[in-house]
């Protein structure tokens, strides 16, 4: 017995016995926390609303797995009594490794937690599926500069001059994609602000007015009454006064149409018979009621408003035709007179002339 012992403990002298031990109970604790991991964890995410958790938990799978053997290699190089230089080579090594797995965990886990996001539009109005490839690139190309900016350290790189460099042409893509970048930006603070969304009407103070069909990165395209598409740069929507006429609690507007009575008519007969004609149109909503203003005395007539409120903003042309001409023949079968300007001509005689 006593020799078995000093046997075991010579054998266990042996480091390459030792660092072969490690790496084995390495993979056995790699083993214990993967279990851990899909067992007690995955009972703990199970009592949660969300999948994203369970989603997450899933891809630590590996990197956690990964991360123990790593460690367990590393305890295996402590252990054979390597030279310095074999020891810090194996160690940046192994590092380099570690950033390798948590670089491509982060990569993985960057795009579900985007995709999640972009399934609550309501609490994250600028992740959209139309903006989610960007917010996915930029955040990929963060992820990677910091990777390789840890993999620069972990091997003693000198990335001053990488950095320079890449300050330089930054600047020099900068100046030559001004304005790109210029709708880019106004394009993801529209997404943000939200000033309009995919079909409202709109009206820009340069008298462009259409019905939004897409907001896109670099620009918001309209598309008119007369069928006409017409794209603008959001750098464009961005500085300018827009009228969203479908925005607020609804997406109704209201029409006015003025129309002028004689004087000497009766103004209750004229009030009432515009409420008929607006009462008349279908296209007219019913609620808020139609109402009659008399706005004004005129030169030669009295000035009267019909407000009555549309469904939809692109109809207010249509309604105002249907409205002018029930008002017209109304009017023609009351009686009423839409007076038109009047002049009366004196021609003064001259004197005749004296014989």
């Amino acid at each position: 017995m006593e020799s078995l012992v000093e046997w075991l403990r010579e054998t266990w002298s042996i480091n390459y016995v030792q660092a072969g031990a490690a790496i084995l109970v390495s993979f056995v604790f790699a083993k214990i926390v993967d279990w851990l991991a899909t067992g007690v964890f995955a009972a703990l995410v199970r009592r949660t609303r969300t999948g994203l958790d369970d989603k997450v938990l899933h891809l630590l799978h590996a990197p956690l797995r990964q991360t123990v053997l790593i460690i367990g290699f590393g305890i295996a190089g402590w252990r054979l009594g390597l030279s310095d230089n074999l020891t810090g080579l194996l160690s940046q090594t192994l590092w380099f490794a570690t950033l390798i797995v948590w670089t491509i965990f982060a990569f993985r886990s960057s795009s579900l937690l985007l995709r999640s996001a972009t399934d609550h539009p309501t609490q994250f109005r600028a992740l959209e599926e139309r903006t989610f490839p960007l917010f996915d690139n930029v955040l990929k190309v963060t992820i990677a500069a910091t990777a390789a900016y840890f993999a620069f350290t972990i091997w003693e790189i000198d990335a001053t001059g990488w950095i320079a460099s890449a300050g330089i042409v930054g600047i020099a893509v900068g100046f030559a994609a001004k304005d790109t970048l210029s709708n880019l930006f106004a394009g993801v603070f529209i997404i943000v602000d939200a000033p309009y969304r995919v079909g409202d009407y709109i009206v820009l103070d340069s008298a462009e007015r259409g019905q939004v069909v897409h907001i896109g990165i670099r620009s918001t395209r309209l598309l008119t009454r007369d069928d006409v598409e017409i794209t603008i740069p959001n750098s464009v929507v961005g500085n300018a006064k827009v009228t969203n006429e479908t925005g607020g609690g609804s997406t109704r507007k209201r029409i006015k149409v003025s129309v002028g009575a004689a004087y000497g008519s009766d103004v209750d007969r004229v009030r009432q018979v515009l409420l008929d004609a607006a009462k008349a149109e279908p296209g007219a909503c019913r609620e808020p009621e139609p109402q009659v203003r008399f706005a004004a005395f005129g030169e030669s007539s009295l000035d009267f408003q019909l407000l009555c409120w549309v469904e939809r903003p692109e109809l207010d042309g249509q309604i105002t035709d249907a409205l002018n001409t029930a008002i017209y023949k109304q009017f023609a079968a009351n009686g009423i007179e839409i007076p038109y300007p009047k002049r009366d001509l004196y021609i003064k005689e001259a004197a005749p002339a004296s014989a």
